[in-house]
């Protein structure tokens, strides 16, 4: 899977500044023709190695229709979309390999960064083939989100925790990737988002030895609907205890 997330991360860099990155909006997101050629891509390489494992991808919504199987494909082509199109660095191309609900498998390429982030469940998480592992001491905690600024239950988490530090992110697996990389500590989503955006992140920070659950506080099971109640990805368990303690949630 590393392979594929990799080659197919190059073309979509390649994509870059021309017509394929040009979009319309569809409620609230915004598809492009790279995003389709991207599904396009994902699928050729993983039906090669795998043509038993049927495929579940953000831009199929046939797909999306079909009761979970035991074992599949999730895939995102492309995450952090408005990122893409409007021209930053914070989009990711991404696949899980999901069994009995749990992601087992993940591979997220960051292609602007150059970054591959790879994890297998009980094996670890490695970025560019370097083994993640979060550690030491917790600091006042580093928040991250998509906004210049924090805004909405992002801004009363960095005043209530007394965060030390805010980071601008583009997509959601990013920002959750960023996290088991050691850059940001706490991201909390309180909207639905689908399961392609956070599986193969949430294997990837929890094999780092951190936590996502939905925004109840519960973990997340991929054998269902698509739709997810909210994320909160974190490195310690810690902000999560505080988020309770201050009711931010």
């Amino acid at each position: 899977m590393s392979e594929i997330v990799d080659l197919v991360g190059e073309s979509i860099l390649s994509w870059r500044n021309t017509s394929a990155s040009d979009g319309t909006w569809e409620g609230n997101q915004l598809k492009t023709t790279a995003d389709v050629q991207a599904h396009q891509l994902l699928v050729k390489y993983l039906r090669n190695l795998a043509p038993d494992i049927p495929i579940i991808s953000e831009e199929d919504s046939y797909s999306q229709t079909k009761k979970r199987p035991d074992r599949y494909f999730l895939i995102d082509p492309i995450d952090g979309t408005a990122s893409f199109s409007g021209g930053f660095p914070g989009y990711v191309t991404q696949i899980a390999f999901i069994e009995l609900g749990q992601p087992k498998l993940a591979a997220v390429r960051a292609p602007e960064f150059s970054q591959t982030f790879l994890a297998e469940r009980g094996n670890g998480a490695f970025l560019n083939g370097v083994r993640l592992s979060l550690s030491g001491e917790l600091a006042p905690p580093i928040l991250i989100d998509n906004y210049p600024s924090p805004r909405g239950i992002s801004e009363k988490l960095f005043k209530e925790l007394k965060c030390e530090k805010y980071v601008e992110c583009g997509g959601i697996s990013l920002k959750i990737c960023r996290i088991a990389d050691g850059t940001a500590d706490l991201f909390v989503k309180n909207v639905i988002v689908r399961d392609w955006d956070v599986a193969p992140a949430q294997l990837i920070l929890e094999e780092a030895g951190g936590f996502v659950y939905d925004f109840d506080i519960r973990p997340i099971s991929y054998s269902g609907h698509f739709d997810i109640n909210g994320t909160i990805a974190t490195r310690s368990y810690v902000f999560v205890e505080k988020m309770k303690n201050y009711g931010l949630r």
